[in-house]
Formats: structure tokens, sequence, C-alpha cells
């Protein structure tokens, strides 16, 4: 029996302050949150199916419904639900653009739900990206006088982008506009640049279903995951309407929910500053979060905090439960100030009660998990410096080969030099005419991806060589969801979780360090976490695993908040300067990498002013000025 999904009953309505304009739902993960929408979905299908209706559905695609789509195949597998009565339209599609693309929203569709489920092809409906420019008026019209003719949409599934477009709406989006070509927005591309290898590959025109349309449905369920929207959604929940962020235009629809996991809520003002909403219990961590709020807010450091800036600012109730300002600011400031160490790996014969760190054993074995053979010097090379520099048994586990990220330029210049060395090398033949022949949709060959995860492998040893440790400590575990040839992954598998559990008792570490960077849920980083937290479950009831800490670093693009780092490892300019170069070892990822962003910065620049800015939140708290800090936040398990 199909359970129940999302209680809707409170659509329409959202929480009851002066901030919030639409009804919201916070789910811890993103892969619980898409099962209960994937419930919803298939509770209106068979509904509509009782009634002897079709069930017209408007479908998104991209990152944010595909595990949606992943558990609706499952209810149909295994839990017989028909698909026999559905008729579906598709937001929008990129123009030009050919069905068989693998880039094409008809490829997206039929490889995630509809060759996995029994709807009639004639049921579904997807903007033809190859229509003639002489054509494309007529038939956005026809598609909308379709849906119209279905009698609308019974349900329209979103994702949103960072420009808060819904569909390929982009910013001046009419809230009557209906179905029609629009001209992509640069971030849009940028956010895409990704999977077409680069934003020059990425179309700069779509085909759209309209805002119009889109408030037409009945029923409007939005999916956002991951820090990265967290801004957008703010914005589009608590702002005002505006054609500037068309999903705005949501807050007029009664029947809308926005599905929410906690790294895209964390700006919403209930969830950052629940103090500001309603009567709070104040947690320790909380406490902390409130008074570094407020430091920044104030432009105060902790000390200098007073009672007045706290009963103006809606934190009188912290001060009834604290006493004074001047005996909460001591506490907090010195929470604060115990989480810098210049010993990640904890301080020899030293006291530990506040360090981060334990002090014993003094020599710790440690494993640094990598997701790319770059993270590592890129998120914490100044950290990894300091451990090695200590005396540790630093371990560094390379999650994947990151061929995907070395352009076929790169590629072609070392396969030109292996041939040069060797003239009678048929391969490096084969690679240079696979390469100089390659075609956009061309999945890389076995030996090209080879050639290129060779590449990265040998810049990696490189590095960690420049910080001192030895190649018998190197690990590159290759894991097998990665291993594709293109920017789509498979999902983490047996394989995968295995290779991480094999590591983890041969080295059975007293530290492990793993990118927490939750920024994309369906990335690489968040799969190699995933694969790293089902390891650790499997593994906790070994003994070795009771004297074993985990630490998380973030990408780098985001950092912890202050009041959630739990160690900070402060850098001097020489040490700035040591990890600039073990991240300049990486020369395939220098100059034009693959995967930009919409940050223009390389990655050793933007690192750096990452680091240095939060030396500077440090320093504004109140405490020492550093020249740079790598923050940490530790996992319990």
């Amino acid at each position: 029996m199909i359970k129940e999904g999302i209680n809707f009953s409170e659509a329409g309505k959202f929480e009851e302050t002066r901030f919030e304009k639409i009804h919201n739902v916070i789910f811890e993960s993103s892969h619980e949150a898409s099962i209960l929408v994937a419930q919803e979905i298939a509770n209106i299908i068979q509904r509509k199916e009782e009634l002897n209706e079709p069930c017209v559905l408007g479908l998104a695609t991209g990152s944010s419904p595909i595990k949606v789509y992943e558990e609706l195949v499952r209810l149909h597998k295994e839990e017989g639900l028909s698909f026999a009565n559905v008729v579906t339209f598709n937001l929008d599609e990129y123009y030009p653009m050919d069905r068989n693309n693998i880039q094409s929203y008809h490829h997206f569709m039929h490889e995630h739900l509809f060759d996995h489920v029994n709807i009639l092809e004639g049921n579904i409906n997807i903007p033809d990206g190859k229509i003639s420019s002489e054509e494309l008026q007529q038939y956005c019209i026809d598609y909308e006088m379709k849906i119209k003719a279905y009698g609308g949409l019974d349900f329209q599934l979103l994702g949103i982008g960072r420009t808060g477009h819904i569909g390929f709406n982009e910013p001046g989006s009419h809230v009557n506009s209906g179905t029609r070509s629009i001209t992509l927005d640069h971030l849009t591309r940028q956010d895409a640049a990704s999977s077409f290898l680069g934003i020059d590959n990425v179309p700069r025109k779509a085909i759209t279903m309209g805002i119009g349309t889109v408030k037409n449905a009945k029923r409007i369920v939005l999916l956002g995951w991951g820090i990265s929207k967290a801004d957008i959604i703010k914005e589009t929940i608590e702002g005002a309407i505006s054609s500037r962020v068309p999903a705005t235009y949501l807050q007029e629809h009664k029947n809308t929910t926005f599905v929410l996991d906690t790294e895209a809520s964390s700006e919403l003002t209930r969830v950052k500053t629940p103090w500001l909403v309603k009567s709070i219990v104040w947690t320790e961590e909380l406490k902390l979060k409130a008074v570094a709020w407020l430091s920044e807010l104030t432009k105060k450091p902790f000390l200098k905090l007073t009672d007045k800036d706290y009963n103006d600012n809606g934190m009188s109730s912290l001060l009834t439960e604290e006493g004074t300002a001047y005996d909460l600011n001591i506490k907090m400031f010195n929470k604060m100030q115990q989480t810098i160490t210049g010993w990640p790996g904890g301080k020899p014969n030293a006291d530990d009660t506040y360090r981060p760190e334990r002090a014993t054993p003094e020599r710790k074995r440690i494993i640094i998990f990598s997701p790319h053979p770059d993270d590592d010097v890129i998120s914490m090379g100044g950290t990894f410096d300091r451990l090695v520099e200590q005396g540790h048994d630093v371990h560094i586990a390379y999650q994947t080969s990151g061929n995907i990220a070395v352009s076929n330029e790169e590629a072609l210049k070392f396969a030109e030099i292996s041939k040069a060395l060797n003239a009678n090398s048929n391969e490096s033949e084969d690679i240079i005419n696979f390469l100089k022949t390659k075609k956009e949709n061309d999945i890389d060959s076995l030996e090209v991806r080879k050639l290129k995860g060779l590449i990265r492998r040998s810049e990696s040893l490189a590095a960690t060589r420049y910080l001192g440790v030895p190649d018998s400590n190197v690990n590159f575990l290759d894991l097998p969801f990665y291993e594709t040839g293109t920017v789509k992954k498979n999902n983490l598998g047996e394989e995968d979780i295995q290779i991480m559990c094999d590591i983890i008792e041969r080295v059975k570490p007293h530290q492990i360090y793993a990118a927490g960077d939750l920024a994309d849920p369906h990335g690489t980083h968040k799969v190699c976490l995933d694969s790293l937290f089902e390891a650790l479950k499997r593994l906790k009831h070994n003994s070795f695993m009771n004297d074993c800490w985990v630490w998380l670093y973030r990408g780098a693009w985001h950092e912890w908040e202050s009041y959630q780092i739990e160690m900070a490892v402060p850098m001097s300019p020489d040490q700035v300067l040591k990890k600039r170069h073990a991240i300049f070892y990486h020369q395939s990822q220098k100059d034009g990498v693959m995967f930009q962003g919409d940050d223009s910065r390389e990655f050793w620049v933007r690192v750096e002013d990452r680091n240095r800015l939060t030396a500077e939140k440090y320093h504004a708290l109140g405490l020492a000025d550093y020249s740079a800090i790598e923050a940490f936040k530790r996992y319990h398990f």
C-alpha cells in the first residue's frame, strides 16, 4: 500500500510570522523528502485512476527531482503503481537541442522515469528543441492549448534556479506569461556549464512553460536542495513579489509547498534566527549562534556586547537565562577561543580538556579523504602540512579518479608526448585519433579515461611528495560510481562502500578528515561523503573505531559558519604560500578549469580568500588576528 505523502492540508498557509509568505516543509535530507513527494504524486495518480480520469503532471528536470523519479520507478516496479492514466508535460527544453543529445531533457526524462514505467508514449509531452524558428511561435501556442485541453495540470513539480527562475522563466518574466522561447540568464548557463563541459557549450535559449501556465496548476511542489539555494529560497519565501525573482509569483498560489532540506532552508529567518520568531529553548549551540549573529549585526566583538544590544535585538530571553551580558560574552568568547589550535592532531603532553583534539596518542594514524584528486590541498592544505610536520602517520585517499575534469586538450598534450617518447605505441596513436575526432556527445574511450586519470594521479603524487607524504601512504580508490565517462554518475553501490570499509579497516585511523560540502546533494562530494557515512555505520562496532574522530572540511565553494566551527587551524603567511604551491601541482585544474561555476577566480585564489575571510571573522569576534584559518566541524557517528 502506497503511504501518504506530505500532508498538504496546510498548503496556502505558512509559518505564522511576519516573514514567510509561502508554505514550506523542512527535512533533514533531500532523500527522505523526495520519497514523500513521490508518494504524494502516486496518491494523485491513484485517485485519478479511481475516477477513470487522466492524471496530468507537470514535470521538472535537473538534479533536484532525480530521487523523486527514482522512488516513482520503485513504486511502479515493487508496489504496482500504474502510469497508464498519466499524461505529462515537461516544463522546458534547451533550444536548439536534438532529443537524442544526452544533455536534452527528452533524454533526461526517459533515462530517469519514462523508460522504466508503463506510461504511454503518446502521453509524454516535452518541448521539441529542434522545431524550426519559423514554426516556434505556433508550436508554443499549441503546447499551451494542449495543456488547457486536458483541463490544466493536476500537479506541477518544480526546482528553482539561483536567479529565482522556475522552469526557464528568467528574471523579467511576466506573471501571465505562457509557453514561449526565452534567452537564458548568464548565471543559469553557468550553473549548467558542468553538464555541458564548459559554458561555451550551453545553449543560449530555451523553450519554457510560462509563469501563468505554472500558476494554473491545481497543486505545486517546489524542491530546494543544498546550501547554494539558501539565499534564493529566503528571497522567494520572505521577499516581495517581483519579476526580478520569478519564483515569488508562487506567493499568489494557494496550494503551493516548498520542500526543503536543512541546507536550503538555512537562511530562512525562523531557521537562522529563530529567537526573532518565537520563544525557544536555548541550547548551547543556539547560544553561540545567537551571540555570533549579534556580534556580526552590531559589528562589535563578543566582549563589547552590552545588555542593550541583546534587548534591542530580540534576545532578552537569553539574558534572562544567562544573567548579564558580561557573563554570557566571556562564556561564548571562551568557547570560540577553544576551537583554535595549531595542533590539529592534538598537542602532546598538554591538558586537552578544552582543546578540539586529544593529546594521546601522540602519533596518530590519519586518513584524509579527498573526493577529487585536489580537494585535500585546496580545502585543508595547511592542516595537511601541520599533520605531517607534527609527525603523524598521514594517509591520503583519493576517492575518485577525477578524470572527467581533465580537458581533451590537456589529454592530447600528454598523449602526444607519450607518442614522441615511444613512436611504436599504438595506444598513444589511438588516443590522439580519438581526441582529434571526438564529437560533442562522445563518451571518452577507456584508454582516454585511463590517461586522464593518470594525469590526475601524477599531479596528486607530486603534491603529496611536496608535503612529505611517502607514496606508500597515497591511495587511489577509484570508486566505481564515478567511472561513467560522463558528468552523470551512477548511484552509490556496494562495491564503493566496501572499498571505503577496506581502507579504514587497514589503517585503523585515530582521525578521519572528509569533505562535508553539501552544496549539491547529487554531486560527487555528497556521494563520497555518503560512502564514508555508510562505511562508518558498518564499522562502528569494531573496537578500533572507539578511538576514531571524524572531522569535516568544506570545499572551495563554502565555509562553515563561525558558530559551527569546532576546530580552527590558523596558518602563517609562509604556510599559506606552501599551500598555494601544493595546489599548483594540480596543473590540469589551473588556467581554465572545466567546472569553474559562477566564480571566475582560480581555485587557489578562491580558497585563499576564503581562509583569509574566516580569519577576519574570528578577529571581528574579538579573537587573535591570523593570516588565514582552515575550519572543521566534528561528525559524531
